[in-house]
């Protein structure tokens, strides 16, 4: 049977995803280069893990607010690594005001900005010269605060949710007395991203420390999430910063510490975006479009009528109603289920495929026979299909009522299981040299989306730093690879590092990644 999508992921798996964000609904470009229009699926997902993340980061004493879109430039150029990692993708305001010339609207130059403002890319130092303000004394701390909000930075080479010059996410920004306290704070949050992508979004990933050449601009420390997608690539999926004393002491953030002298404030910084909406399709999806963990999907169960223009429609649109407002009575994964009736006229095929590509996590297709025996015809997104045979499995009303709960939280389960699968089977612990490595990887393809699969290395390293560091870099550049992160929790390392031959003192996963 004809797949739901015109191309496979095996066939061109860029290709494969684009038409997965396109026929699913989730988003489409818009006339601003570089920037999506999220629609109300692609939304809808957004919201449910935007919730499930926003009541974590209150249970763990953070408070929301919001702060300017715009900075000035003086506060970015305030901490000097801090810029130089994000000057070539900040957008910058200078002007106010537009004038009409010979009918066409243009810049008027005498509306110059006395400063120019830099349109968010972060917010680390808007938001720290609040933390001047606000923090005086030992007892003021900590400072644990949120925000959900857009940023821009002005991507050359873009994809729809993966890497978009403008984007939504949440960032979390901290202020506390003491280094101990700050890095109990950073791993502290990283944990709880960990926690939403593998419990809601049921992505497998693996927590670490970043090397020193893929930390934050101005960190001291970077902890990341990585999710291996189908393609064998690695997702970064959040990332959380123990900044130290660095913008403290560039923005002046200082306290009256318990014995009267004045210290600096240790910061930290954490954030997820709309990316892991793309994590979500390409660790989900399947030739037939996406499939969605029902603790994200808009609409868990979806009941299609099968109409038909006859007197009996009614009955069937009835019997539907009532199916669907006893499933709204019900709760799965510790929420109120979410059920839908699609009444559009539209043949009920073409309803249900619209829902599998969609992703649905169940379908219940409901024809007049259904209706008078009591009965639902019921579809499972995550297996879909037998060989070419699509499944479907009739049952009576009540026992689908009984069971359906359970039947979401086993469609989570199996999602995640089917993922983790997948990561642990394709991480290479034994190529402990360089050259096998590069072996394995091959030489990168010029248009490496066509490039084969290959999963990732975790591999001896031993810290190396500065120019040697930029040494590694230069030869993983070379066949499209990265340093992903130092998986945490390792025991003694063994051998010697693949780079500098010296004794190892962790572990490290290389990939190719988004």
């Amino acid at each position: 049977m004809k797949r739901a999508l015109s191309v496979t992921r095996d066939e061109n798996f860029a290709q494969w995803y684009q038409a997965v964000v396109a026929e699913a609904d989730l988003a489409e470009t818009s006339p601003v280069r570089g920037c999506m229009i999220v629609k109300p699926w692609g939304y809808g997902v957004w919201e449910l893990i935007q919730a499930a993340l926003d009541k974590r980061i209150k249970e763990t004493g953070h408070e929301n607010c919001y702060f300017p879109l715009f900075i000035p430039m003086s506060f970015i150029a305030q901490e000097a690594s801090h810029v130089e990692g994000f000057a070539k993708e900040m957008a910058v305001v200078t002007h106010h005001r537009l004038k009409s010339v010979d009918g066409k609207l243009v810049v008027d130059p005498d509306s110059k900005l006395e400063e120019p403002l830099i349109v968010r890319p972060t917010s680390e130092t808007i938001i720290g010269d609040a933390f001047r303000r606000w923090v005086s004394s030992h007892r003021d701390l900590p400072v644990l605060i949120n925000q959900w909000a857009n940023v821009v930075r002005w991507e050359m080479r873009t994809r729809l949710f993966l890497r978009t010059s403008e984007f939504l996410w949440q960032e979390g920004h901290t202020a506390h007395a003491d280094e101990a306290d700050a890095r109990e704070e950073t791993r502290k949050m990283l944990e709880v991203y960990r926690e939403i992508v593998e419990d809601v979004l049921a992505v497998p990933v693996i927590a670490g420390e970043k090397p020193e050449n893929e930390r934050f601009p101005g960190a001291v420390n970077t902890y990341s999430i990585e999710a291996m997608m189908q393609d064998g690539k690695a997702l970064q999926a959040g990332t959380s910063h123990y900044l130290g004393t660095n913008f403290a002491h560039a923005q002046n953030i200082r306290f009256q510490g318990a014995s009267g002298e004045l210290e600096f404030c240790h910061t930290t910084s954490w954030g997820v975006s709309t990316r892991l909406v793309g994590g979500v399709i390409m660790t989900h999806g399947d030739d037939d479009g996406l499939r969605l963990p029902p603790a994200i999907a808009p609409k868990q169960i979806v009941v299609v009528p099968m109409l038909r223009d006859k007197p009996e429609d009614s009955e069937v649109l009835a019997y539907c109603e009532a199916l669907k407002a006893d499933l709204d009575d019900l709760v799965a994964l510790k929420a109120p289920l979410r059920a839908h009736v699609d009444k559009k006229p539209v043949r009920a095929a073409n309803k249900r495929w619209d829902w599998a590509r969609r992703g649905a996590p169940i379908i219940l297709e409901i024809g007049p026979r259904d209706a008078s025996n009591g009965m639902v015809t019921m579809i499972r997104r995550d297996r879909l299909r037998d060989g070419d045979k699509i499944v479907s499995v009739g049952m009576p009303r009540a026992d689908f009522l009984a069971t359906a709960p359970a039947l979401l939280a086993e469609i989570q389960k199996n999602l995640f299981e089917e993922a983790k699968a997948r990561l642990d089977a394709n991480i290479r612990a034994d190529l402990t040299s360089f050259d096998a490595i590069a072996d394995y990887f091959g030489k990168a393809a010029e248009d490496d989306e066509a490039s084969a699969f290959k999963g990732w290395v975790r591999a001896p390293w031993a810290r190396p730093t500065g120019a040697e560091l930029e040494q590694v870099e230069t030869r993983l550049k070379a066949l499209k690879l990265t340093l992903r992160n130092i998986p945490l929790g390792q025991g003694a390392a063994s051998g010697t590092c693949v780079f500098t031959g010296r004794p190892a003192v962790e572990e490290i996963l290389i990939a190719r990644a988004y």
